[in-house]
């Protein structure tokens, strides 16, 4: 007996010093977070669906509004504003390409309420430890496409999205810190101003 404990002893101490594995986050828990902050700002690592690495800063004013402004020399932008999904293209000049807001499923964090425990929105709730991750999509277009969200645990932070659209491509959004709160000029939403703008 003596000597299992002798054994088991390094065995205890190293299980005391390493930290506790963080729960996994509720649904409700997850929908509180977004639900609880209206603006918020941050930069972004984006991994394109052919492999190209973007980066740039992200301006997000729930309900249904976000920016993404590229880092140069790339002049992109992708702007939601207005119920519609804007795509400013660097390489042309014939205005943006546009789609609902409803048909993606960005609308789904950009909601009004979000409401991760909806019949049928959540598809996938895992955790590793140290996050959790959700699969989340539209349950009554579920054909949209669907958007994984990776949170931190302890405290909860949206750190990372992966889009797959409607057509099976996929976009991943790798978030630095968020910054929340404060205002934001109404410009940054609105795609008649920035395609004017763009066509000077």
């Amino acid at each position: 007996m003596k000597l299992l404990r002798t054994l088991m002893a390094p065995v205890l101490l190293l299980a005391l010093a390493l930290p506790a594995a963080a729960q996994q986050a509720s649904l409700s828990a997850l929908s509180k977070y977004l639900n609880d902050f209206t603006t918020a700002t941050g930069e972004f690592t984006q991994i394109n669906a052919d492999g190209t690495i973007s980066t740039g800063q992200v301006y997000i004013h729930r309900p249904g509004r976000i920016r993404f402004e590229y880092n140069k020399p790339d002049t992109s932008l992708v702007m939601a504003g207005g119920g519609q999904v804007a795509i400013f293209d660097s390489k042309s000049n014939t205005g943006p390409e546009q789609y609902p807001l409803a048909r993606t499923p960005l609308s789904i964090i950009l909601a009004k309420t979000v409401d991760f425990n909806r019949s049928g929105m959540i598809t996938g709730h895992k955790s590793d430890g140290k996050t959790t991750t959700i699969r989340a999509q539209d349950p009554e277009h579920p054909e949209y496409g669907h958007i994984e969200l990776v949170f931190t645990s302890s405290p909860i932070e949206l750190r990372q999205w992966i889009i797959t659209d409607d057509a099976g491509s996929q976009t991943t959004v790798v978030l630095g810190e968020l910054n929340k709160g404060g205002n934001m000029r109404p410009s940054l939403f609105n795609i008649v101003q920035e395609t004017n703008r763009r066509q000077r």
